[in-house]
């Protein structure tokens, strides 16, 4: 099988590296984290102006139409330049949901201020007792005369300190963790009732912690269907986790060129340190543990628009070995630069918390490990079933 890219794939790809390349050098990325914002608008607006933040979306939305090849590309550039713009927040998470939820008449109304960089939306999903289940959702939506009243609270809603409009993920009916009975609200960040604390996170992100006291939203807040929120919400964080993984194969890769210059030019005994064949195979393991996530990833991209079963087990997949391969080449980084590891003014730390946070966004290494095991226990019982039913 052939998984080289298409000619329109590498184009795509040489545009992000090029746009990283004049506006991440590491001085400016720290100058954009320090900013109000916690990023770069002009960078952004930049983003918008080259079509970038059309990729993932439907024609009929406005966009380019790109799969899960061309997201891979955006997202492992990206990694590569360790950017901080809201990408991942506010136009996989919250674009893709409404690309998801909305009909193709409202799409690129809604959608269209999203492209061009104007609107800032947020999707409000995970809470504190669900942990990485976005299906345990414990926040209430209770249907009045005029509207909904919202009541619950949101956690590490990435993008949210600055976002304009919120995506509130809240249970009308059923029990968690239930993908059923989910339904979606705008809200107006500014509404009566939502209190929310911005912070940074440890790799440079900007998140959010949102409370929701009784706030009052119109009927129309409804965001597509009553109680079948969670198909767009599989939708969008299906393309989350996709993402997240290229976004970590392109800081792993440069985590590897990094360390490797620096074997090179560090010297013990007169020669450099990467003469030593210990070391060798050090840095062989972590060009391993690249290799492992970026075919996985691929793989997991290549299957968003199929069987739901394998795009399931994929992504898993993906997601695990992220954590896994992810973390230990972070920390063999870490270990062969020795103690200039540990500093701030090493890219390489920044380039180890942002492969290790990856991990813990949508779903730790051991959460999707253990999904993985249950729908493969789940298949093998139906097989095993099948052919029990065939043999009588």
């Amino acid at each position: 099988m052939d998984f080289s890219y298409s000619d329109e794939q590498r184009m795509l790809a040489d545009l992000v590296t090029r746009v990283v390349a004049d506006h991440y050098a590491f001085d400016a990325r720290e100058g954009y984290i320090a900013s109000p914002e916690g990023h770069s608008p002009d960078v952004w607006a930049q983003f918008a102006e080259l079509g970038l933040l059309a990729v993932p979306f439907s024609e009929t939305a406005g966009g380019f139409d790109g799969g899960g090849a061309e997201l891979m590309v955006v997202a492992e550039g990206l990694g590569r330049g360790l950017v901080v713009e809201p990408y991942l927040g506010r136009i996989v998470l919250a674009g893709c949901f409404l690309d998801g939820a909305l009909d193709d008449a409202a799409k690129a109304d809604t959608l269209e201020p999203l492209i061009t960089g104007e609107a800032r939306w947020a999707l409000a999903v995970h809470e504190p007792a669900g942990r990485y289940d976005p299906y345990w959702i414990e926040t209430t939506a209770v249907k009045d005369g005029q509207g909904w009243h919202l009541s619950g609270r949101k956690a590490t809603v990435l993008a949210g300190d600055s976002a304009d409009h919120l995506i509130v993920i809240a249970r009308t009916s059923g029990d968690n963790p239930a993908q059923s009975g989910l339904s979606a609200f705008w809200v107006d960040a500014d509404t009566a009732g939502v209190r929310r604390t911005g912070y940074t996170t440890i790799d440079g992100q900007r998140a959010a912690e949102i409370w929701l006291d009784d706030v009052a939203v119109d009927a129309d807040a409804l965001i597509g269907v009553e109680d079948e929120a969670g198909t767009a919400l599989e939708y969008a964080l299906d393309r989350g986790v996709v993402a997240l993984c290229a976004e970590a194969a392109g800081a792993m890769e440069i985590a590897c060129d990094l360390t490797l210059d620096y074997l090179k030019e560090r010297k013990q005994f007169g020669v450099p340190i990467g003469s030593f064949q210990a070391l060798q195979h050090r840095m062989v393991d972590m060009r391993m543990n690249l290799e492992k996530v970026r075919s996985l990833t691929l793989w997991a991209a290549c299957s968003l628009d199929g069987d739901a079963t394998e795009r399931r087990q994929r992504l898993a997949s993906a997601k695990t070995m992220v954590g896994t391969a992810g973390r230990k080449l972070a920390e063999e980084a870490i270990q062969l630069f020795g103690g200039m590891g540990m500093m701030d003014e090493s890219s390489v730390a920044h380039y180890a918390k942002r492969i290790i946070m990856i991990d813990h966004y949508l779903g730790d290494a051991n959460f999707h490990k253990d999904r993985l095991l249950r729908m493969l226990a789940e298949e093998s019982v139906a097989l095993a079933s099948g052919k029990a039913d065939r043999a009588a």
